[in-house]
């Protein structure tokens, strides 16, 4: 795999894009013991050895990303006719070949981590896990304290499922309410068919939290980030049935 010798740099943690090209033209960065001054300069870091004052890069071969996904975007690494999130990204992170940790649905915004760390995705999706997402919506319709109680319980969707207890928040209620639902499970669409199950329907929808993991505010719509070494250290060490036990 080819990487750019910037991002390497800046994704193993030597500092922002800005802060590595002054690395660079300082002469501290060398591949293969030869000077690299260039940010362009393409790097195989599993084969070649690059050093920063002489000190060795260690190369992670993994990256974490958290979008802001947009409305119209499709939760995939590859669409024949639509744009997915992937396309979304730069060609230095795509040449880590990272995929969507679950999906959002097409016209759903909000918190989508993308990683090529399989293990981590399959710790998070696991329906064993009952890891809780947290979702922001507007619903057509006044949500009441009966479809508080609804949720609480369960609702059967329009297949004949029975979800598992999720927690309703009513922010705002009126014709036109703004809400905050928790789910532990992924069926599709469930947040819309569990309104519609009640008789409501999502007109907006923002996934919010994931775990532990909660949506950056300064992330606009569109843009994503790399994860801190403390975000992902925090998911890695998530036990959701651990927070089921004190109640939380």
């Amino acid at each position: 795999m080819e990487l750019r010798i910037d991002k390497l740099l800046a994704h193993m943690g030597y500092g922002t894009r800005k802060e590595v090209k002054k690395l660079l033209k300082s002469g501290a960065v060398k591949v293969d013991g030869a000077p690299v001054r260039d940010a362009k300069t393409k790097v195989r870091p599993d084969e070649q050895i690059v050093t920063v004052w002489g000190e060795t890069v260690e190369y992670k071969p993994f990256i974490y990303l958290m979008m802001n996904k947009p409305s119209g975007v499709v939760s995939a690494t590859e669409d024949a006719v639509e744009e997915t999130v992937v396309d979304l990204l730069e060609e230095e992170d795509r040449a880590f070949s990272p995929f969507p940790v679950g999906r959002l649905d097409k016209d759903t915004e909000g918190l989508l981590l993308l990683t090529n760390d399989g293990q981590l995705a399959h710790q998070l999706l696991s329906p064993k896990k009952h890891v809780p997402k947290t979702y922001f919506a507007v619903v057509d319709g006044e949500v009441t304290e009966a479809d508080v109680a609804a949720f609480r319980r369960g609702v059967v969707l329009d297949d004949g499922y029975e979800t598992k207890p999720a927690k309703l928040v009513v922010l705002k209620s009126g014709l036109r309410s703004d809400v905050e639902v928790t789910i532990t499970e992924g069926k599709f669409h469930q947040v819309k068919r569990m309104f519609q199950a009640v008789g409501k329907r999502v007109v907006y929808l923002k996934r919010m939290q994931m775990g532990p993991l909660a949506l950056d505010p300064d992330l606009a719509v569109g843009e994503y980030r790399e994860l801190t070494d403390e975000e992902v250290d925090m998911l890695k060490q998530y036990r959701p049935e651990m927070n089921e036990k004190k109640g939380t």
